[in-house]
């Protein structure tokens, strides 16, 4: 399993995540059902290394709208891969 580094995200309108950026990478940028996918089969991991936290992993998540993509760097509720720039 390859571990892949996440420096920036997609965002659509509603700021739900779209896709996961890496400039530089040749899988990124990496939309959103295919890393589930990558996650879900085991087959890639995706991690963010955060400037003044340790590196956290991102992971799939069941909501009431259907299966979404999130990392929780603290002790919010809210998701962290917002706090990544624009891709």
């Amino acid at each position: 399993m390859a571990k892949r580094y996440v420096r920036a995200t997609g965002k659509d309108r509603q700021g739900d995540i779209t896709r996961l950026c890496n400039s530089g990478e040749y899988w990124s940028p990496r939309g959103k059902a295919d890393a589930i996918s990558d996650i879900e089969l085991g087959l890639h991991e995706y991690w963010v290394n955060w400037a003044n936290a340790p590196e956290t992993k991102i992971r799939v998540v069941n909501g009431s709208t259907g299966k979404y993509l999130r990392t929780d760097r603290d002790t919010t509720s809210r998701n962290n891969l917002d706090d990544l720039p624009d891709c």
